[in-house]
């Protein structure tokens, strides 16, 4: 499938003098694809726009064994749109009972790049997560001397805690403690929110590093109930002061390596969304890159856009950067404003919007 077949019609940029930006294909270090009828409609949006994409793996049940990895993998795979080289990069889901040989094996044979830890109730699909950190040290004490990182989803579960405040929580009381009994870990913060958290994996960084998605560069917290409650713009972490917006732009434009792409991209159904008990998630694939570079371009830094998106994250896995390239037009465009699925179906986030940056297409 093409990219242009993928956008409304007219919403593809025409060749010429407007303004352009050509990188190496760009990774997605976090991304949900979810399973069955939901990744088939989804995944073609992200395989247009990233070579390749770290793969949550929250889901119902979760993928917590070398086994269930190749499995998903080999569903991802069979899903993949008509000629489409898209390469799914699994991860393992950290439970209490996890073993650290079956964590050592999974990625001694390559079959996952990383290992996920949710703190058990932080987020969609976490019931199985971690409820005691203490008791996982022996697996993060593996996977510190084979030097396979942890992605972190780094909140409290603390029902005393304020949501606005679960991320700081959790830095101070569970991750710098854990940077400091496990001094080799490679450690990836997703999708971070606030200005401490920034701060804590520049003092960390080379080992520590952090995605940060297109929403939380674009909105925050009043966006969420401007002109009544958005409930597709609610997601874990929830968007921040506009202080904290304001602080992520800044890292991803500054050109330190340790800031990467991670959409974060997760669906749901309109029906989950638009509920009496909202669903947290915001599915940003299909405009992803196209709000990534509005928001270098808004700061000057066009120029640092390729380390951020095509090279830091690939650096920091040990990965080579990927062949052929992708380029951007400054042109407007407008993306799909949802996604069907049956009779169903997601909204896109800034889907229907004209957005200033179009994906002109692909090269060798």
């Amino acid at each position: 499938m093409t990219i242009d077949a993928l956008f409304e019609a007219g919403s593809a940029p025409e060749a010429g003098a407007l303004p352009t930006i050509t990188i190496p294909r760009p990774d997605d270090w976090h991304v949900h694809l979810r399973d069955g009828a939901m990744l088939k409609a989804v995944l073609p949006y992200t395989a247009a726009q990233f070579a390749r994409g770290i793969i949550m793996p929250n889901l119902v049940p979760p993928v917590v064994t070398v086994a269930d990895a190749l499995a998903y993998r080999d569903r991802i795979l069979a899903n993949r749109p008509q000629g489409s080289d898209f390469e799914p990069l699994m991860t393992c889901y950290l439970t209490d009972r996890t073993d650290p040989d079956e964590i050592e094996r999974g990625f001694g044979e390559r079959v996952w790049i990383a290992a996920k830890l949710y703190p058990a109730g932080a987020t969609t699909n976490s019931s199985h997560g971690v409820t005691d950190l203490a008791g996982l040290s022996p697996v993060l004490e593996r996977m510190e001397k084979i030097g396979m990182p942890v992605l972190v989803h780094g909140e409290s579960t603390d029902p005393e805690v304020d949501i606005f405040d679960r991320e700081e929580v959790f830095m101070e009381n569970t991750l710098l403690p854990m940077l400091k009994r496990h001094e080799g870990l490679k450690v990836v913060v997703e999708h971070a929110t606030t200005s401490g958290t920034v701060d804590i994996v520049r003092v960390h960084a080379p080992r520590v590093a952090a995605t940060i998605t297109p929403h939380h560069l674009v909105i925050n917290r009043t966006s969420i109930f401007q002109g009544g409650l958005r409930p597709h713009l609610y997601c874990l972490p929830v968007a921040k002061r506009e202080s904290h917006r304001q602080a992520l732009r800044k890292a991803i434009t500054s050109g330190e390596s340790c800031f990467m792409i991670g959409t974060d991209s997760a669906p749901h159904m309109r029906s989950s969304k638009q509920a009496e008990c909202c669903s947290a998630g915001v599915f940003g694939g299909v405009t992803a890159l196209q709000t990534y570079v509005q928001v270098f371009d808004e700061e000057g830094a066009l120029d640092r856009f390729e380390a951020f998106a095509s090279l830091n994250g690939a650096r920091f896995h040990g990965l080579a950067p990927n062949r052929g390239t992708v380029t951007l037009v400054k042109k407007p465009g407008v993306a799909v404003a949802a996604v069907p699925i049956g009779e169903e179906d997601i909204v896109v986030f800034r889907g229907g919007e004209t957005l200033p940056w179009s994906i002109g297409g692909t090269g060798a």
